[in-house]
């Protein structure tokens, strides 16, 4: 599933790191740590990788 706003794709890269072990898991908060914890490596990687080009920086509605 793409990211919808630019916040949702830096959510899941920082929890894409956490999840490889290049961040330690404490370090995060709000919705990375929830997306760290619910999500597996490949939906990570697929959310993050989404271009962040014409995307709001917060999701309306």
């Amino acid at each position: 599933m793409p990211a919808k706003s630019a916040a949702q794709q830096k959510a899941a890269g920082a929890a894409l790191s956490a999840k490889r072990g290049d961040t330690p898991k404490t370090k995060l908060k709000g919705a990375s740590k929830s997306m760290a914890d619910s999500m597996s490596q490949k939906e990570l990687e697929k959310m993050a990788s989404t271009s962040r080009k014409d995307k709001p920086q917060h999701k309306q509605g």
